[in-house]
Parts: structure tokens; C-alpha cells; sequence
């Protein structure tokens, strides 16, 4: 088998490149990485697979220099005579951003990249399969308090609170117009955070927004609304073992908890609560409430006993003291609205076909593994996540 990859440098890409690479039946993996030369490239490489020291294979592992944003990206792989035997495709490259900011990149990545490396796919005789990296969630807003299965998506009539969703949606939706039925498998995963394994996650993606709740403690949205949520280490591995099953009866998965092993922002905060036992108590307000909080923290002055948040003062007080600045708590509560109206969906994902057809049985629960999570979490820089996000 020879593999081409992409978003192998990023969050679960590099989960998949290094779990992936320990198959002997793999004699080539092609990563393609946004590099100004190969030493570039090897060195980022080799950087994914030192995170927890594991064996970095220089003649298997093979970096193709190029970018999502390329317009030209697609000609240039055909013109690659190192990738003119790949059989197989795993496409994970995303641009994962909620801040409507990076809208434009979002587009250009998910969209236009994914129509280059389609142009390319199609031109490979040898092409057996094509793994497309989606998301559950371009289900979108229509469908809250569900359970949710892959029939149900793509609509497009759905709303969508990201770019991000809409545009994974569309990268779907033109596989079908490359590429033959029975070469294309699609993998969507749910919400993923963190790694169930006591190590540092490849990433901070969507724990930062955890971590933004454990230093607020005053949180706007339901604390019961059922929420999919799976680790980094799950996702990688219910992939691959997807890619090598010859005898998968679907070409779309939900890669999920499902019911049995969803949780809640409650489960979720009381998890880690215990790690830091000075702050005050999590406190689940009502979503409408975010916007008194905006409004605060533009002027301190504008909460009275006539509003929601007056019976709240000491959190605010606590705020003061915790951050001092409020202009960084906009930046906060700005970046972290996404992730609030995500939980209040109330979406869980079908997983029985995972299940039926993979040995990778239920994923742990997040409130589980996020028991372990504690000194992570006090290492994420929330302000910095907040820009990045």
C-alpha cells in the first residue's frame, strides 16, 4: 500500500500519521506539509512523532511539499512522479477556525483544497479508496436534542453556527462528483477532546474552550444538554481501522460516543473541578445571559439590581480580581459563544455502525478521562487560544 495524507501536522492528522505508520503493510507514506523546503518538511515531520517519542521512519515516511490554498496544487501532484503509484488517499487536512475572521481561509482550505486534491485523485490509476475526514456536526442547527444518524446529513437546507461545518459539508458533497461510489469512504467525528491517555494532547483544540470555563465558573448554557464528545486518541484510531477494513458495509461513519458514553458540561466541569479547589463553584446560568456578560465587561457600571447578573456579583468581583483587564474577558467570551451554542445543541451522534463494523468498541466517556486532565488544563493559555480559535 502506498498512502498519501494530508493535515498530518495538525491535531488528528498526526494521531493518524503515527499510529498509521506502525502498519507494516504500508510500504510508502506520502504526507503532504506546508514547508519552504524537504529539510523544512522533515523537520516538522519529525516533530509530530517526537511529541511522545515515537519511531520516526525516514524511509517510509515521505514529505510532498505543498498547501490547501494552492490553486495550483492538484497539477502539481499529478506532476509528481513519487505519487504516481498511491492507492490510497486519507484526506484530513482542515481549517478548523470558529472565528468568522478566518472565514475566507476557512472556504479556501475546505473547499477549494479539497477540490485540488479531488482533481489529483481522480487522475491516479491506482486509486482504491479515498477517505474523506468530516465532521458530524454539518448536521448543522436544524436538528437539536437528537439523536443523530448519517442519513441525516448532508441537508442542505441546514444552518450552520460556523463556517466550519458548512464548508466540511460541502467538501462532502463533492466527492461524489470525482470519484466513484465504492472508492469513497467518509469518517465523521464528533466533538474531540483532549486524549484519554495521561499525556499532552497534539492539541488544545476545543479543550481550550474547557479550560475558558474552569477560569470563568460563571457558565452561560445548559448544564444537561447531551453532548457527543470522543478523545483525539479514539478518533485516530477508529479511522484507520475503517481505511483497513475491506468488509465495511457503508461509505459514511460517525466516528461518536453515541448514547452510551455521551456527556454533559455538568459531567464535564465537575470532572475537573476537584484540580482546583480555590475557584469558586461552577455555576450554569442561562445562554441569554452571555450577553449581559458582553455588556459587563465593556462597563462595569451598567449591572444593577435590574439586571440578571446582579445576583452573580461575586463571580464578578471574582472576575476583576482573576483577570483584571475586561477587555481581554470580551476577547473571551467573543471566541468561546461558538463553543456554548455547539453543547446547547443537544446533538449525540449514532455510533452503531461504527460499532457494527470495527472492534474499537464504545469510546470512554469525556467526564472520565477528563478526571486526568487537570494539569493540562492549567497549562492551556486561554488568551492565546482565544485569538487562535
Amino acid at each position: 500500500m502506498q498512502l498519501f495524507i494530508t493535515g498530518v501536522t495538525g491535531f488528528l492528522g498526526g494521531e493518524i500519521l503515527v499510529d498509521i505508520a506502525q502498519k507494516p503493510e504500508i510500504e510508502k507514506i506520502f504526507c503532504l506539509v506546508r514547508a519552504q523546503s524537504e529539510d523544512k518538511a522533515m523537520v516538522r515531520l519529525k516533530k509530530v512523532f517526537d511529541l511522545h517519542g515515537d519511531n520516526f521512519d525516514t524511509s517510509k515516511i515521505i514529505p510532498i511539499i505543498g498547501d490547501m490554498t494552492d490553486d495550483h496544487l492538484g497539477e502539481k501532484l499529478m506532476n509528481n512522479p513519487l505519487l504516481k503509484d498511491v492507492d490510497t488517499i486519507l484526506h484530513s487536512a482542515a481549517n478548523t477556525s470558529f472565528s468568522k475572521i478566518y472565514d475566507d481561509q476557512v472556504v479556501k482550505v475546505n473547499i477549494g483544497g479539497t477540490k485540488q486534491i479531488l482533481e489529483w485523485a481522480k487522475s491516479l490509476k491506482k486509486l482504491e479508496l479515498f477517505t474523506y475526514v468530516g465532521t458530524a456536526t454539518i448536521c448543522g442547527t436544524n436538528v437539536k436534542n437528537s439523536h443523530v444518524t448519517e442519513d441525516m446529513s448532508p441537508n442542505f437546507e441546514s444552518k450552520h453556527l460556523v463556517k466550519y461545518s458548512y464548508t466540511k459539508m460541502m467538501g462532502e458533497s463533492m466527492l461524489k462528483d470525482y470519484l466513484p461510489a465504492e472508492k469513497i469512504l467518509v469518517v465523521r467525528p464528533s466533538i474531540i477532546m483532549g486524549d484519554s491517555r495521561k499525556w499532552t494532547p497534539r492539541s488544545y483544540v476545543i479543550l481550550w474552550a474547557l479550560a475558558t470555563l474552569n477560569e470563568l465558573r460563571l457558565c452561560p448554557g445548559n448544564p444537561a444538554s447531551n453532548v457527543d464528545v470522543i478523545s483525539i486518541d479514539y478518533a485516530a484510531k477508529s479511522i484507520i481501522e475503517l481505511v483497513f477494513n475491506k468488509k465495511r458495509k457503508y461509505s459514511v461513519y460517525h466516528i461518536s460516543s453515541g448514547k452510551a458514553s455521551g456527556t454533559t458540561p455538568g459531567k464535564v466541569t465537575s470532572a475537573v473541578a476537584d484540580f482546583f479547589p480555590d475557584k469558586p463553584a461552577f455555576t450554569f446560568v442561562p445562554r441569554t445571559m452571555l450577553g449581559d456578560m458582553k455588556k459587563w465587561s465593556k462597563n462595569t457600571s451598567l449591572i444593577n439590581e435590574d439586571n440578571h447578573l446582579f445576583k452573580y456579583s461575586d463571580y464578578l468581583d471574582y472576575w476583576i480580581n482573576n483577570f483584571g483587564d475586561n477587555s481581554k474577558l470580551r476577547i473571551l467570551f467573543f471566541a468561546l459563544e461558538p463553543y456554548i451554542d455547539f453543547m446547547d445543541l443537544g446533538q449525540i451522534f449514532d455510533n452503531s455502525r461504527l460499532l457494527e463494523d470495527t472492534t474499537i468498541g464504545q469510546s470512554i466517556p469525556a467526564h472520565e478521562y477528563l478526571k486526568y486532565n487537570g494539569e493540562i488544563i492549567k497549562a492551556i493559555n486561554i488568551f492565546e487560544g482565544a485569538v487562535d480559535f
